[in-house]
């Protein structure tokens, strides 16, 4: 895969970032501020953001496209942590603990994304502490995270952590339907959600086929549909 720091095109930065979930909450003149630090750049799909150990040099907003986050053993395994869409931020722990990269991101599929500067970013955080109060809280949320899908893998049975995985990418790509239902609007395998699950792709898609029958979720065009998302809610609680 190829390596890139190249940026191409120009995206709406200042009203993205503004109305962007992951600045949910942070005073909107604090966004624009940020939004005036970013720059544009757009990866094709199978580029590598970043890998594991590179120099935490800043982060990057998603404004299109997919990303991954996994790490890579030395034997070349993969163990996908998550995927992020438009609105998420990737790459944030550079801002506020100077360590380097904890994981490997790439291109999914071909992204936009508007890149900040470490040292940009502190001049403005030092200048204004809400938005390291803030950048706090969005790293509070991922360790939360972290030690939730920790304690699935270690106490649920396979049907929960699959559930879980379930509702993890519905947050980032969930699309409501009409009828109440939650369409993932990302076409995701089997060995994905496999991944993600940290379990063996036939194993899972037994859970899955045994939902699909059930009529806990549905494929719609290629795309996984959520039909009883209580279900999920219940199945993925510990």
């Amino acid at each position: 895969m190829q390596r890139s720091r190249q940026g191409v095109g120009v995206a709406e930065i200042k009203d993205f970032l503004r109305n962007s979930f992951s600045l949910e909450g942070l005073d909107p003149e604090l966004a624009v501020g940020l939004s005036r630090l970013a720059r544009p750049m757009k990866i094709a799909a199978g580029t590598i953001l970043f890998e594991n150990g590179d120099p935490g040099n800043g982060c990057y907003a998603v404004l299109e496209g997919s990303l991954k986050v996994a790490l890579l053993s030395v034997e070349g395994d993969e163990q996908l942590l998550a995927v992020l869409g438009p609105g998420d931020l990737v790459g944030e722990l550079a801002l506020l603990d100077g360590r380097p990269r904890s994981a490997t991101v790439s291109a999914l599929k071909e992204a936009q994304l508007a890149f900040i500067d470490k040292a940009a970013f502190q001049r403005f955080a030092d200048e204004n502490p809400a938005v390291y109060r803030h950048m706090l809280s969005i790293v509070g949320k991922r360790l939360r995270h972290a030690n939730d899908v920790l304690a699935a893998r270690s106490f649920l049975p396979l049907p929960g952590r699959v559930a879980q995985t379930l509702l993890q990418l519905s947050e980032t790509f969930g699309k409501q339907l009409d009828d109440g239902r939650l369409l993932i609007h990302y076409k995701l395998s089997q060995a994905d959600i496999a991944n993600m699950a940290g379990a063996a792709r036939e194993n899972v898609s037994r859970v899955l086929n045994d939902w699909k029958r059930a009529g806990t979720i549905s494929r719609i065009s290629g795309y996984y549909c959520i039909e009883q998302i209580e279900f999920l809610e219940q199945a993925s609680t510990l």
